[in-house]
C-alpha cells in the first residue's frame, strides 16, 4: 500500500520535531529513515500510525486520507524499540491480542497466530511469557503480533536497538527476508547506518525534522548533498580537508600534485571530501603523493584502518589488512582526484565539478 505525506509539521511547544515534510513510499516498499537522536524520525512514524496529531499537512495510506482518523482504522502495525508486549500474556496471547481486539473469531485466531508463530521460529514458545524470552525471541513475538493481522503498512521503530551486535546482524538480514516474503509496504526507522544499509531499498536521511537527501544506499554513499550527510554515512566517515585554489587548480595542503579543477559552483572556501578506502598509501614516494606519518594502526581482522597525518592534515585510510604498516612509519599519501568529492567549506553543500 501506499504511504504519501503531504507538506506533515509536528510541532512540541517552540521546539519543532517534523518540519514540512513531503514524502511517498511506494506500494510494497521498505524506506528506511535514518538519522541522529532526535532529529525527527520516530515522530513522523507516530504520526503515521495515529499515535502524534498533525499539525499540519496531510497523509494517505492507499487512497484513504487518514491523519484525522484514530490509530484502529489505519491498517498499520508498529514495532516499538521496548516491544511493548504484555508481561501477564504468553507468547500466543501476544501474538494473538490484535486479532482479539478486531473481533476475529477464536476457530480463525489460533491457525493465524501458529502461522505468525512458525514464520518467526517461535513455534516451542506459545507457553511462554515474556520474562521467559531472550531479548532476540520478544522481539520475534513483536513481530509476529504486528505481521498476524496483515496490516496494510508496517512501522519498525529501532527494533533491533536492544539486541547484542552479533544477534542484530543476524535479525536484520531475516527482518529484510521477512519484509519481501510479506510485500508489504515498510518505514524503518533506525540511528545504524549499517542497518539502514542493508534493510532499506531507499534511505532518507534526517536532521533537525527535515528530510535533507533520499536515495539508494549507493547514491546516498558516493553521492551526498552535503557534509552532514558525507560523514554521517560511513564508518570511518568521510574524510574532509580544508584546500586552496592555486591558478585554477585544487590543492591540499602537503600534496604535491594538484586534485583537481575548480567546481563550477564558486566558493569562499573549500573541503575536499574523500572517503576511507580510497586513500591510497604506500611506503615509498610515488608520483603525486605526500609524505605523511602513521599514526594510528588498527587492525581490524577483515581490514586495517589507519590513522594518517601529512602537514597539518589529519586523514584516516581504510587499507588491506595484509599491508603492513607500523606505527610511526613515513608513509606516501595519494588522493585520486577521480574519487574526490568538493563541498562549500561554509554552507556544506556539495559542489559541482567540471
Amino acid at each position: 500500500m501506499r504511504v504519501r505525506f503531504e507538506h506533515v509539521s509536528k510541532r512540541f511547544g517552540a521546539h519543532v520535531a517534523v518540519r514540512d515534510i513531503d514524502l511517498e513510499v511506494a506500494d510494497r516498499e521498505c524506506l528506511v529513515l535514518l538519522g541522529p537522536s532526535g532529529c525527527g524520525k520516530t515522530t513522523l512514524l507516530r504520526l503515521l500510525a495515529g499515535l502524534e496529531r498533525v499539525d499540519e499537512g496531510r497523509i494517505w495510506i492507499g487512497d484513504r486520507e487518514v491523519q484525522d482518523l484514530p490509530p484502529t482504522d489505519r491498517d498499520a502495525a508498529m514495532v516499538f524499540q521496548n516491544y511493548a508486549l504484555y508481561p501477564h500474556f504468553t507468547v500466543f496471547e501476544n501474538i494473538a491480542f490484535p486479532l482479539r481486539a478486531r473481533g476475529v473469531t477464536r476457530s480463525e485466531i489460533a491457525p493465524r497466530v501458529k502461522a505468525a508463530a512458525a514464520r518467526l521460529g517461535l513455534d516451542g514458545l506459545l507457553d511462554r511469557r515474556p520474562a521467559q524470552l531472550s531479548g532476540g525471541q520478544q522481539q520475534r513475538v513483536a513481530l509476529a503480533r504486528a505481521t498476524v493481522r496483515n496490516p496494510a503498512v508496517y512501522l519498525m521503530d529501532e527494533p533491533l536497538s536492544n539486541l547484542d551486535t552479533q544477534l542484530r546482524t543476524r535479525t536484520r538480514g531475516e527482518l529484510k527476508q521477512l519484509q519481501q516474503e510479506l510485500g508489504t509496504t515498510m518505514l524503518y526507522v533506525t540511528h545504524d547506518q549499517s542497518e539502514a544499509m542493508t534493510i532499506g531499498r531507499r534511505i532518507g536521511i534526517m536532521r533537525q525534522g527535515s528530510i535533507v537527501q533520499i536515495g539508494s544506499p549507493l547514491d546516498l554513499y558516493h553521492q551526498p548533498v552535503n557534509t552532514f550527510v558525507a560523514t554521517f554515512l560511513g564508518s570511518p566517515a568521510m574524510n574532509l580537508l580544508p584546500a586552496q585554489l592555486v591558478d585554477g587548480q585544487i590543492r591540499l595542503a602537503g600534496l604535491d600534485a594538484p586534485m583537481g579543477l575548480a567546481p563550477r559552483a564558486g566558493a569562499a572556501s573549500l573541503q575536499i571530501g574523500v572517503r576511507p578506502e580510497d586513500v591510497a598509501i604506500t611506503s615509498a614516494p610515488s608520483p603525486g603523493a605526500g609524505e605523511g606519518r602513521a599514526e594510528i594502526v588498527e587492525p581490524m581482522g577483515h581490514e586495517t584502518i589507519v590513522t594518517l597525518r601529512c602537514g597539518d592534515q589529519r586523514i584516516i585510510a581504510r587499507v588491506a589488512a595484509d599491508l603492513h604498516i607500523e606505527a610511526g612509519a613515513p608513509i606516501w599519501i595519494r588522493l585520486p582526484p577521480e574519487r574526490l568529492l568538493f563541498f562549500d567549506a561554509e554552507t556544506g553543500d556539495r559542489l559541482t565539478s567540471p
